[in-house]
């Protein structure tokens, strides 16, 4: 089975990316996995405030992949495999894909404007030719139809 994976996060182009992605599963009999990074925290002197600080991102993550999730089996009805990792968002991708041989193709969103976001920075950058999977970067501009219409 074919498998998109797509990263998550509170951005509006994290959505397209996610709909483009549920898209392409349902014509091409594949599946989701959604996936939200927890960046590392900078080392705060008090171990309390270091834990809570921790804490709060993985419940952040959580509620950010329940809802894509929720998303997802509304609007395609495809129930995606979850993940929530903490580290560095191009390393974890990387150890992802090399995991699990399924993985056909990374969905990112871009910005519709500005800069782009450090994962498609990276991914259409220095490491664009280094994964063994397709990057799919869909434009943050497109509104659903346009996506319904392109996947």
């Amino acid at each position: 089975m074919r498998i998109y994976l797509v990263v998550v996060d509170d951005s509006a182009e994290a959505q397209i990316a996610l709909r483009f992605a549920a898209r392409r599963a349902v014509k091409t009999g594949g599946a989701v996995e959604i996936l939200a990074l927890i960046a590392p925290t900078e080392l705060v002197p008090w171990s309390g405030v270091q834990a809570a600080i921790e804490d709060e991102a993985h419940e952040h993550a959580e509620r950010l992949v329940a809802a894509a999730a929720g998303t997802l089996l509304t609007e395609s009805g495809l129930i995606p495999a979850i993940t929530v990792r903490h580290g560095d968002g191009p390393r974890v991708i990387r150890e992802m894909i090399a995991a699990n041989p399924a993985i056909a193709a990374l969905v990112l969103g871009a910005a519709a404007s500005g800069a782009p976001g450090p994962l498609v920075a990276h991914f259409a950058g220095a490491d664009a030719g280094a994964l063994p999977v397709p990057i799919m970067i869909v434009p943050g501009s497109l509104d659903a139809a346009a996506i319904d219409r392109l996947s």
